[in-house]
């Protein structure tokens, strides 16, 4: 969408429209609820080449007509198709000092810079119509088109022999599978995904990114890319080009001047063909500082005092992708100093960090978590972490190191920070041995932070207000805020709070949200939370002695930062409600 002040005062500069014309369909398109230049050109009031050029001399940038350009396939292909579409911008033209770029949004900041930094070069802007950029954008599908076609061609085997290596590796050397895997991999950096699905279907092949946490369709292929493209990702991660009946894991890494990312590769067989599923993990990134996890100051002082103790076992719990791996690097971080000897056992590696001794566990072999541990503590080790504890065996040996001298890191999988000690004495654990040996245990959530470009500003209702009663306690929720110094007026209700919403945008990919943040509960074992776990208490009375702790639990925590417009109380739900 065009910057719509900026298009009033280009259309009035250039007198495309009578004054009053003009501002009678600048009302009528508010009361509509459309921009300005969908209501005039729907409405046959300016032709769409005669608005854009307008605009174009308002921003002082050229204006370009795609219709009849023929572009380059190597300065059209440059950029990938799915930035091209998703983003409304084609690269048409280059010299030796700059790359041309058209676009129907040229203040996308975001995505310049990207450009400007893939090209290596200087981004000349264009603005282009969307009928135009459309014309422009086919182009990538004739190429596409050719390309497989050549693949498919008669001359040639169409499919090659599944059980011949050879016939395998030379088609994922072909320059179109080569090209299609890269733009997964580059688009996969530049949306911040964190997984990539290519999954096989009867009559394409479909490509999921996991952004922020949730899936969404990227493109699709056409089935002839489908043993091209699974044969490429297995020559990357080095695993049988031959083996289709059974799963196969590997990992590679990619590595430019911007970043370098490992790809953990997955393959599996479905009814299809072979469905392949890549983590990716940046390996350039840094970890980050327990003020940036997003604690508030009162979990954060508590979390604080018990990295200081010498001995004993931090828990970090939460289900698969909460975060908990990257509090505990954050953690780590704080203890990396010289004078102590740092040790883990992962599955995966997923950041390095100076100075940490880190192994990787390799059950094929023996090299389980339980037997990693018993070799790290013939390391002389001070702090030791635990990349999970999966079983009785490890928890066991897990608790007896904390017992002797030892500060241990690890995870487990409850729902709750309460919830974990039940769990803990359900696996087989001494009561005694849980009440001397746990310091804390943070439960966790990652929730979507409201995209900053797009955010609109809203009040309860009184329907909204009632919905939300009949999921949570209300009153609860005021008082925690009001405790926490959050609402500093003691009149506030709901009622009054402004909360924050995102509208979409392109820079969020229209989902109104970008990047996540964690919600945190800690319960830390005071005397009174080891007493009850000796006596073997239940949740409840264990969530009750929390409740006396005024522990933070993660939906209090989520409804803050709602409150302080970093997430909305929908996404806050979303991921508390179980």
């Amino acid at each position: 969408m065009l910057n719509q002040n900026l298009l009033y005062k280009a259309l009035l500069n250039n007198q495309l429209l009578p004054t009053a014309k003009l501002a009678k369909a600048k009302q009528d398109c508010l009361k509509q609820g459309i921009n300005l230049e969908t209501f005039l050109i729907d409405n046959k009031l300016i032709k769409e080449p005669d608005l854009y050029q307008a605009m174009a001399k308002e921003l002082r940038i050229p204006y370009v007509d795609l219709h009849t350009t023929v572009i380059r396939k190597d300065i059209l292909l440059a950029v990938p198709e799915p930035i091209a579409e998703s983003h409304q911008l084609v690269a048409y033209d280059k010299d030796e000092t700059s790359v041309k770029i058209a676009a129907t949004e040229p203040d996308d900041l975001q995505t310049i810079e990207f450009l400007a930094k893939k090209f290596n070069s200087q981004i000349d802007i264009a603005l282009t119509s969307p009928t135009s950029l459309k014309q422009a954008l086919q182009q990538y599908h004739k190429s596409l088109k050719a390309e497989f076609a050549e693949l498919t061609n008669p001359a040639k085997p169409s499919t090659p022999n599944p059980d011949k290596p050879a016939e395998l590796k030379k088609l994922a050397e072909d320059l179109p599978v080569i090209r299609i895997v890269d733009t997964l991999l580059e688009y996969a950096v530049f949306e911040r995904a964190s997984d990539i699905h290519v999954e096989p279907t009867e009559q394409e092949v479909i490509v999921r990114y996991r952004v922020d946490g949730l899936l969404r369709d990227v493109m699709s292929l056409p089935k002839e890319a489908q043993d091209g493209l699974t044969a490429r990702i297995k020559i990357l991660a080095n695993l049988k080009l031959d083996e289709h009946r059974l799963p196969q894991d590997g990992r590679f890494k990619i590595k430019t001047k911007d970043y370098q990312f490992s790809f953990r590769v997955s393959i599996i067989p479905v009814f299809d063909g072979e469905k392949i599923v890549l983590r990716l993990l940046q390996e350039s990134g840094q970890a980050l500082t327990l003020e940036q996890l997003g604690l508030q100051p009162n979990p954060l002082t508590i979390l604080k005092r018990n990295i200081d103790k010498p001995h004993g076992m931090i828990l970090v719990t939460g289900p698969t992708g909460s975060g908990k791996t990257t509090t505990l690097y954050s953690v780590l971080n704080v203890l990396n100093t010289n004078d102590v000897n740092i040790s883990t056992i992962e599955d995966p590696i997923e950041y390095r960090l100076p100075r940490l001794n880190q192994s990787q566990v390799s059950p094929r072999i023996g090299f389980t978590f339980a037997n990693g541990l018993r070799s790290l503590l013939r390391q002389d080790p001070d702090i030791i972490m635990v990349g999970e504890i999966r079983d009785l065996e490890t928890a066991e040996i897990a608790i007896h190191a904390a017992m002797t001298g030892h500060l241990v890191l690890s995870t487990l999988h409850t729902n709750d920070a309460v919830g974990t000690l039940p769990r803990l004495l359900d696996m087989g654990i001494a009561p005694f041995l849980v009440a001397s040996t746990t310091n804390i245990i943070v439960a966790q959530r990652l929730v979507r932070k409201i995209c900053g470009n797009c955010a609109t500003s809203y009040k309860l209702n009184k329907k909204n207000l009632d919905d939300l009663a009949k999921q949570i306690n209300l009153a609860n929720i005021l008082s925690t805020l009001k405790r926490e110094n959050v609402i500093k007026t003691t009149g506030k209700t709901l009622e009054n709070l402004t909360f924050k919403k995102g509208a979409g945008c392109k820079q969020c990919n229209n989902q109104g949200y970008r990047g996540r943040l964690g919600i945190y509960e800690l319960f830390e074992i005071t005397a009174s939370v080891a007493q009850l776990i000796l006596n073997r208490a239940s949740a409840n009375e264990l969530k009750k002695e929390a409740q006396k702790q005024n522990m933070l639990t993660m939906l209090e925590d989520g409804f803050i930062k709602a409150v302080q417009g970093i997430t909305s109380i929908e996404e806050v739900l979303r991921v508390t409600m179980d």
